[in-house]
């Protein structure tokens, strides 16, 4: 019989077997709970050194052996090799240790169930045996009837069909089947400004179907840590001067995968078609022949204004808007606008481009006192909002230490007070008798 179980581990021994990308999905879900945790592996990912240097972990750079899981709570393996998880697995037994083995649940005595957080409130999915899910079993590595990739999706699936049956109030559930073999797609999905509960539905049974998920800097990247282990995550984000994995080759990652038969989620921030390049690789996956969808999301030139409270129009103010990209400068249109105050002005990726454009918007005879507003982290906890005139915005940003990523506002909408009520008009002091006063006419 499976229980499924909350633990605390906070300040408690937790140790991890294993070096690599599975093993630091592992460690940064563990971190949430803050648990002493300990990384036995000869080397480390990128992400664990990360951890390391942070003081986050401990490390001992070495192969797991017995002597390490004294004293813990937990263990978990991720060494990718089954002999040695295999070994794992019984020293935690012997210790009467739980122990969670990453890709085959029959080798532990524990399972991490797919999840997804609600509020206050935690929905995890597990299979019920070994080999058993949601729907009939088609595991296809390891011992016969043990769960393989296929299975994890489909518990990932349920996950997400309870919770998205928690959101409806009650509609009927619906889970997914496994991608067929050979007939692999592509599913470009807009993730939003930055908050995960700003997917949407479509967005969130896709990544729940994925194999492979090919994901942007920006956006709901916390996101991923729901996805089960075996879904692999290639980063491809870009940063202001640094395209590391140039759009050419991005195109290839999703054109080959898919061509392996596997159904390959590109999550984007935003919107795929809003300055999101998400053209170029419907072309590209049209042209060799690979099958392509798009899942809109809301785009952060309309969500993160409204989260920082500016209307985009306001019947009186202005009835239009233009969005642009800072990198492309200021067009015509946009600087005759700007000039007669007919429209609001958003520009994306325009924080390292803020001195020419205001310089720009200035030589063209728009009001210095034009009203601009800069939201950084637009949606997440961490949005800030920096305001000042057109002439001083520039001043201002570099006196808060604005950063990328923010989007701009500029026009009468990003005025400080547009939705505060005026208050009550004063008509002087009262002069009417009080109660018992005498009164003389004349």
């Amino acid at each position: 019989m499976t229980a499924l179980l909350g633990l605390r581990l906070t300040g408690r021994r937790v140790v991890v077997a294993g070096g690599g990308p599975v093993a630091a999905r592992l460690v940064q879900d563990l971190l949430v709970e803050s648990p002493r945790v300990l990384v036995v592996a000869p080397q480390l990912c990128e992400a664990l050194l990360d951890m390391h240097r942070w003081g986050l972990v401990e490390w001992r750079a070495a192969e797991v052996r017995a002597k390490d899981l004294d004293g813990a709570w937990l263990v978990q393996t991720a060494t990718g090799d089954r002999a040695t998880d295999a070994a794992v697995a019984g020293w935690a037994e012997e210790r009467r240790v739980f122990c969670v083995t990453s890709g085959d649940v029959r080798g532990g005595t524990a399972r991490t169930p797919a999840t997804t957080r609600l509020g206050d409130v935690l929905v995890g999915v597990v299979a019920t045996s070994a080999g058993s899910t949601a729907g009939p079993s088609t595991g296809t590595s390891g011992a016969p009837g043990a769960p393989g990739p296929a299975d994890a999706r489909r518990i990932a699936g349920v996950r997400d069909s309870i919770a998205a049956h928690l959101r409806r109030g009650g509609a009927d559930l619906r889970h997914r089947r496994a991608p067929v073999p050979g007939q692999g797609r592509v599913v470009l999905v807009g993730g939003g400004p930055g908050a995960v509960d700003l997917l949407t539905v479509r967005a969130r049974q896709a990544l729940a179907e994925a194999d492979v998920v090919v994901t942007d800097r920006l956006g709901p990247t916390a996101v991923l840590h729901e996805l089960p282990a075996d879904v692999e995550v290639i980063d491809v984000g870009k940063t202001p001067g640094n395209h590391a994995v140039p759009q050419h080759e991005i195109n290839r990652i999703l054109v080959e995968r898919a061509q392996r038969g596997e159904l390959v989620v590109r999550l984007k921030g935003g919107d795929p078609f809003v300055y999101g390049r998400g053209g170029e690789e419907v072309l590209a996956c049209r042209e060799a022949g690979v099958p392509v969808t798009v899942v809109p999301g809301v785009s952060s030139a309309f969500a993160v204004p409204a989260a920082a409270g500016i209307p985009l129009t306001h019947r009186g103010t202005v009835g239009s808007v233009q969005v642009v990209n800072g990198h492309d400068g200021l067009s015509r249109a946009a600087l005759a606008g700007l000039c007669d105050a007919s429209l609001t002005l958003v520009v994306l990726m325009g924080v390292s481009m803020l001195d020419e454009l205001v310089a720009t918007a200035l030589g063209a005879g728009t009001d210095p006192v034009t009203p601009v507003a800069i939201i950084e982290s637009g949606t997440l906890d961490a949005q800030r909002v920096t305001r000042a005139p057109l002439d001083g915005i520039a001043a201002a940003a570099r006196a808060a230490g604005v950063r990328a990523p923010a989007v701009i506002v500029v026009g009468a909408v990003a005025a400080d007070g547009l939705l505060v009520p005026p208050p009550p008009p004063d008509d002087g002091p009262d002069t009417r008798p009080t109660s018992g006063q005498d009164t003389m006419t004349s």
